[in-house]
């Protein structure tokens, strides 16, 4: 099993950009795929982006799609999520999760990370 640690989250104006990082522990890190999800005040857990073990294989949400970028480091044993063009509907926090494929649903993730807070002023 991996541990995960999400880091990067704050407060930002909305136009503005912040860059998570999702920090694994353990010696096969490369060979899970990583989603990125946020879950806003009561509403569900959504998926945002996710990436394969290779990063070869990449997925957003229409939501994000244009304005988020997922890639990874697996020398470094850590995922990014960069955000540019904050929208106040992006505020969330944000986790990240690990499975063995690149999926888009939280069923397929069976390592979580305790989550970050992103919040996005007007």
């Amino acid at each position: 099993q991996v541990q995960l640690v999400e880091s990067g989250g704050g407060l930002v104006q909305a136009g503005g950009s912040l860059r998570l990082s999702c920090a694994a522990s353990g010696r096969t890190f490369n060979s899970y795929a990583i989603g990125w999800f946020r879950q806003a005040p009561g509403k569900e857990r959504e998926f945002v982006a996710g990436i394969s073990w290779s990063g070869g294989t990449i997925y957003y949400s229409d939501s994000v799609k244009g304005r988020f970028t997922i890639s990874r480091d697996n020398a470094k044993n850590t995922v990014y999520l960069q955000m540019n063009s904050l929208k106040p509907e992006d505020t969330a926090v944000y986790y990240c999760a690990a499975g063995p494929i690149l999926v888009v649903n939280m069923e397929g993730f069976g390592s979580w990370g305790q989550g970050t807070q992103v919040t996005v002023s007007s």
